[in-house]
């Protein structure tokens, strides 16, 4: 399922190898909204943003943001699903 507001799931893997065998791996999840500042992320990743993540999309994202924060003005943007 695809959100109206395109969030991009990413997911990593620390991998530790010896030899080419695994002896360990860690994973960790981050999600990013239209309005994140992706110029630190990946390449692979600020493609994958940019492509999704049209005008229509961040005009969308920054009117329910606004929205939210008329009814949680006290909100910060974590609890309203912003960056």
């Amino acid at each position: 399922m695809v959100d109206i507001y395109k969030y991009v799931q990413i997911k990593t893997a620390l991998i530790i190898l010896e030899d080419g065998v695994e002896l360990s791996r860690k994973s960790n999840r981050y999600v990013l909204s239209p309005n994140a500042d992706i110029s630190g992320e990946d390449a692979e990743v600020q493609a994958v943003c940019n492509a999704v993540w049209t005008d229509e999309v961040k005009a969308a994202y920054a009117a329910y943001i606004e929205e939210q924060n008329e009814f949680f003005p006290s909100a910060t943007p974590e609890e309203v699903g912003g960056e």
